[in-house]
Protein backbone atom coordinates (compact mmCIF):
# COMPACT_ATOMS: atom_id res chain seq x y z
CA UNK A 1 0.00 0.00 0.00
CA UNK A 2 2.82 2.38 0.89
CA UNK A 3 4.60 1.73 -2.40
CA UNK A 4 1.43 2.44 -4.33
CA UNK A 5 0.85 5.75 -2.54
CA UNK A 6 4.44 6.88 -2.98
CA UNK A 7 4.33 5.73 -6.60
CA UNK A 8 1.25 7.85 -7.19
CA UNK A 9 3.00 10.87 -5.72
CA UNK A 10 6.07 10.37 -7.89
CA UNK A 11 4.10 9.82 -11.08
CA UNK A 12 1.97 12.90 -10.51
CA UNK A 13 4.99 15.11 -9.92
CA UNK A 14 6.50 13.99 -13.22
CA UNK A 15 3.30 14.51 -15.18
CA UNK A 16 2.45 17.89 -13.69
CA UNK A 17 5.41 19.71 -15.17
CA UNK A 18 4.36 18.89 -18.73
CA UNK A 19 0.68 19.75 -18.47
CA UNK A 20 -0.40 23.04 -20.00
CA UNK A 21 -3.52 24.81 -18.82
CA UNK A 22 -5.18 25.38 -22.18
CA UNK A 23 -5.29 21.69 -23.01
CA UNK A 24 -7.34 20.93 -19.94
CA UNK A 25 -10.50 22.49 -21.29
CA UNK A 26 -10.55 20.92 -24.74
CA UNK A 27 -10.63 17.41 -23.33
CA UNK A 28 -13.91 18.15 -21.57
CA UNK A 29 -15.82 19.70 -24.42
CA UNK A 30 -16.19 22.81 -22.32
CA UNK A 31 -14.62 25.18 -24.76
CA UNK A 32 -12.45 28.17 -23.95
CA UNK A 33 -13.42 30.73 -21.40
CA UNK A 34 -13.85 34.41 -22.12
CA UNK A 35 -11.47 36.83 -20.46
CA UNK A 36 -14.58 38.56 -19.11
CA UNK A 37 -15.41 35.54 -16.92
CA UNK A 38 -14.34 36.02 -13.31
CA UNK A 39 -12.61 33.31 -11.26
CA UNK A 40 -14.70 31.65 -8.57
CA UNK A 41 -14.92 33.19 -5.13
CA UNK A 42 -15.59 30.28 -2.77
CA UNK A 43 -14.31 31.59 0.54
CA UNK A 44 -14.87 30.58 4.14
CA UNK A 45 -13.59 32.05 7.39
CA UNK A 46 -13.85 35.51 8.95
CA UNK A 47 -10.36 36.63 7.95
CA UNK A 48 -9.95 39.06 10.87
CA UNK A 49 -6.19 39.26 10.24
CA UNK A 50 -6.56 39.73 6.49
CA UNK A 51 -4.49 36.62 5.73
CA UNK A 52 -5.76 34.41 2.90
CA UNK A 53 -4.88 30.80 2.08
CA UNK A 54 -5.87 29.70 -1.42
CA UNK A 55 -5.86 26.14 -2.68
CA UNK A 56 -6.02 25.31 -6.37
CA UNK A 57 -7.22 21.72 -6.36
CA UNK A 58 -8.49 18.81 -8.41
CA UNK A 59 -11.26 16.66 -6.92
CA UNK A 60 -9.94 13.48 -8.52
CA UNK A 61 -6.30 14.09 -7.59
CA UNK A 62 -5.19 11.55 -4.95
CA UNK A 63 -2.65 13.98 -3.53
CA UNK A 64 -5.38 16.61 -3.08
CA UNK A 65 -7.43 13.91 -1.39
CA UNK A 66 -4.58 13.15 0.98
CA UNK A 67 -4.28 16.84 1.86
CA UNK A 68 -8.03 17.27 2.33
CA UNK A 69 -8.27 16.29 6.06
CA UNK A 70 -5.33 18.52 6.96
CA UNK A 71 -6.59 21.50 4.95
CA UNK A 72 -10.06 21.12 6.41
CA UNK A 73 -8.59 21.14 9.92
CA UNK A 74 -6.47 24.20 9.14
CA UNK A 75 -9.50 26.07 7.76
CA UNK A 76 -11.45 25.21 10.91
CA UNK A 77 -8.61 25.98 13.31
CA UNK A 78 -8.04 29.41 11.75
CA UNK A 79 -11.65 30.11 10.80
CA UNK A 80 -11.70 33.36 12.74
CA UNK A 81 -8.29 34.61 11.64
CA UNK A 82 -7.94 33.78 7.95
CA UNK A 83 -9.86 33.38 4.75
CA UNK A 84 -9.64 29.99 3.04
CA UNK A 85 -10.46 29.88 -0.65
CA UNK A 86 -10.72 26.92 -3.02
CA UNK A 87 -10.35 27.29 -6.77
CA UNK A 88 -10.67 24.68 -9.49
CA UNK A 89 -7.64 23.20 -11.21
CA UNK A 90 -8.91 19.99 -12.86
CA UNK A 91 -6.03 18.18 -14.58
CA UNK A 92 -8.23 16.44 -17.09
CA UNK A 93 -5.48 14.77 -19.09
CA UNK A 94 -4.65 12.50 -16.17
CA UNK A 95 -7.91 12.71 -14.20
CA UNK A 96 -10.80 12.11 -16.63
CA UNK A 97 -13.58 12.95 -14.14
CA UNK A 98 -11.88 15.91 -12.50
CA UNK A 99 -13.78 18.48 -14.55
CA UNK A 100 -17.01 16.64 -13.81
CA UNK A 101 -16.28 16.85 -10.09
CA UNK A 102 -15.66 20.59 -10.38
CA UNK A 103 -18.98 20.96 -12.23
CA UNK A 104 -20.78 19.14 -9.43
CA UNK A 105 -19.30 21.47 -6.83
CA UNK A 106 -20.16 24.58 -8.84
CA UNK A 107 -23.71 23.33 -9.49
CA UNK A 108 -24.18 22.67 -5.78
CA UNK A 109 -22.91 26.16 -5.09
CA UNK A 110 -25.75 27.66 -7.11
CA UNK A 111 -28.04 26.29 -4.40
CA UNK A 112 -25.86 27.31 -1.48
CA UNK A 113 -24.21 23.91 -0.97
CA UNK A 114 -20.76 24.44 -2.45
CA UNK A 115 -18.65 23.44 0.55
CA UNK A 116 -20.87 20.46 1.33
CA UNK A 117 -20.33 19.08 -2.19
CA UNK A 118 -16.63 19.96 -2.04
CA UNK A 119 -16.37 17.77 1.07
CA UNK A 120 -18.51 14.96 -0.36
CA UNK A 121 -16.32 14.69 -3.46
CA UNK A 122 -13.12 14.33 -1.45
CA UNK A 123 -14.65 12.06 1.19
CA UNK A 124 -15.89 9.69 -1.52
CA UNK A 125 -12.74 9.78 -3.64
CA UNK A 126 -10.90 6.54 -4.41
CA UNK A 127 -7.22 7.57 -4.52
CA UNK A 128 -6.45 4.55 -6.68
CA UNK A 129 -8.97 5.76 -9.28
CA UNK A 130 -10.53 2.31 -9.55
CA UNK A 131 -13.96 2.70 -7.96
CA UNK A 132 -16.64 5.25 -7.19
CA UNK A 133 -17.27 8.52 -8.97
CA UNK A 134 -13.69 8.94 -10.15
CA UNK A 135 -14.00 5.76 -12.24
CA UNK A 136 -17.62 6.14 -13.34
CA UNK A 137 -18.68 6.57 -16.96
CA UNK A 138 -21.67 8.59 -15.74
CA UNK A 139 -20.68 10.23 -12.45
CA UNK A 140 -23.61 12.66 -12.52
CA UNK A 141 -26.42 10.10 -12.46
CA UNK A 142 -24.49 7.35 -10.71
CA UNK A 143 -23.00 9.43 -7.89
CA UNK A 144 -23.39 13.22 -7.92
CA UNK A 145 -27.19 13.19 -7.76
CA UNK A 146 -26.97 11.01 -4.64
CA UNK A 147 -24.36 13.32 -3.13
CA UNK A 148 -26.66 16.27 -3.87
CA UNK A 149 -29.56 14.57 -2.13
CA UNK A 150 -27.40 13.63 0.85
CA UNK A 151 -26.22 17.22 1.40
CA UNK A 152 -29.73 18.60 1.24
CA UNK A 153 -30.04 20.07 -2.25
CA UNK A 154 -33.77 20.50 -2.80
CA UNK A 155 -34.05 20.98 -6.56
CA UNK A 156 -32.25 18.04 -8.16
CA UNK A 157 -33.46 18.94 -11.66
CA UNK A 158 -31.89 22.38 -11.29
CA UNK A 159 -28.70 20.77 -9.97
CA UNK A 160 -28.49 18.60 -13.08
CA UNK A 161 -29.16 21.56 -15.36
CA UNK A 162 -26.57 23.70 -13.59
CA UNK A 163 -24.06 20.85 -13.77
CA UNK A 164 -24.20 21.00 -17.58
CA UNK A 165 -24.49 24.78 -17.83
CA UNK A 166 -22.13 27.23 -19.48
CA UNK A 167 -22.10 29.12 -16.21
CA UNK A 168 -20.46 26.20 -14.39
CA UNK A 169 -18.05 25.51 -17.25
CA UNK A 170 -17.04 29.14 -17.55
CA UNK A 171 -16.40 29.44 -13.83
CA UNK A 172 -14.05 26.45 -13.91
CA UNK A 173 -12.29 27.68 -17.03
CA UNK A 174 -11.86 31.11 -15.44
CA UNK A 175 -10.08 29.44 -12.51
CA UNK A 176 -7.82 27.60 -14.92
CA UNK A 177 -7.02 30.85 -16.68
CA UNK A 178 -6.35 32.59 -13.38
CA UNK A 179 -3.93 29.86 -12.37
CA UNK A 180 -2.11 30.03 -15.70
CA UNK A 181 -1.23 33.64 -14.87
CA UNK A 182 0.47 32.74 -11.59
CA UNK A 183 3.55 31.37 -13.31
CA UNK A 184 3.37 28.13 -11.32
CA UNK A 185 3.62 24.65 -12.83
CA UNK A 186 0.27 22.93 -13.34
CA UNK A 187 0.30 20.86 -10.16
CA UNK A 188 -2.35 20.03 -7.61
CA UNK A 189 -2.72 20.93 -4.93
CA UNK A 190 -1.04 24.33 -5.23
CA UNK A 191 -1.34 26.62 -2.22
CA UNK A 192 -0.89 30.37 -2.03
CA UNK A 193 -0.56 32.21 1.27
CA UNK A 194 -1.22 35.92 0.75
CA UNK A 195 -0.27 35.51 -2.89
CA UNK A 196 2.96 33.59 -2.31
CA UNK A 197 3.12 30.01 -3.58
CA UNK A 198 3.94 27.49 -0.86
CA UNK A 199 6.37 24.59 -1.24
CA UNK A 200 4.45 21.35 -0.79
CA UNK A 201 7.64 19.60 0.21
CA UNK A 202 7.56 21.74 3.37
CA UNK A 203 3.88 21.04 4.04
CA UNK A 204 2.81 17.45 3.58
CA UNK A 205 4.35 14.72 5.74
CA UNK A 206 3.68 11.11 4.71
CA UNK A 207 2.35 8.99 7.57
CA UNK A 208 4.26 6.04 8.97
CA UNK A 209 2.13 3.57 6.99
CA UNK A 210 2.89 5.34 3.72
CA UNK A 211 -0.84 5.43 2.93
CA UNK A 212 -1.42 9.18 3.10
CA UNK A 213 -0.36 12.27 4.99
CA UNK A 214 0.18 12.60 8.70
CA UNK A 215 -2.56 15.10 9.52
CA UNK A 216 -1.04 16.32 12.79
CA UNK A 217 2.37 17.07 11.27
CA UNK A 218 0.93 18.52 8.07
CA UNK A 219 -1.41 20.84 10.00
CA UNK A 220 1.54 21.92 12.15
CA UNK A 221 3.52 22.85 9.03
CA UNK A 222 0.62 24.93 7.70
CA UNK A 223 0.19 26.54 11.13
CA UNK A 224 3.83 27.59 11.29
CA UNK A 225 3.56 29.45 7.98
CA UNK A 226 0.16 30.95 8.75
CA UNK A 227 1.24 32.13 12.20
CA UNK A 228 4.28 33.81 10.67
CA UNK A 229 2.12 35.54 8.07
CA UNK A 230 -0.35 36.71 10.71
CA UNK A 231 2.54 38.06 12.80
CA UNK A 232 3.70 40.18 9.86
CA UNK A 233 0.35 41.93 9.81
CA UNK A 234 0.15 42.63 13.52
CA UNK A 235 0.86 46.23 14.61
CA UNK A 236 4.37 46.65 15.92
CA UNK A 237 4.49 46.77 19.71
CA UNK A 238 5.69 50.06 21.12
Amino acid sequence: MDRRFLGILAAIVVVFVVIFAVTQNSNNGSGGSSSSNQPTNHVEGKGTTGVKLIEYGDYECPVCGSYYPSVKQVASQYSNQIYFQFRNLPLSQIHPNAFAGARAAEAAGFQGKYWQMHDALYENQDPAGATGWVASKDPLDNYFVKFAQDIGIKDINKFKQDYSSDQANNAINADLNAFSKTGQAMATPTFFLDGKALDNAKLGVVNSQGTGLDTTKTVANFAKLIDAEIAKKQPAKQ
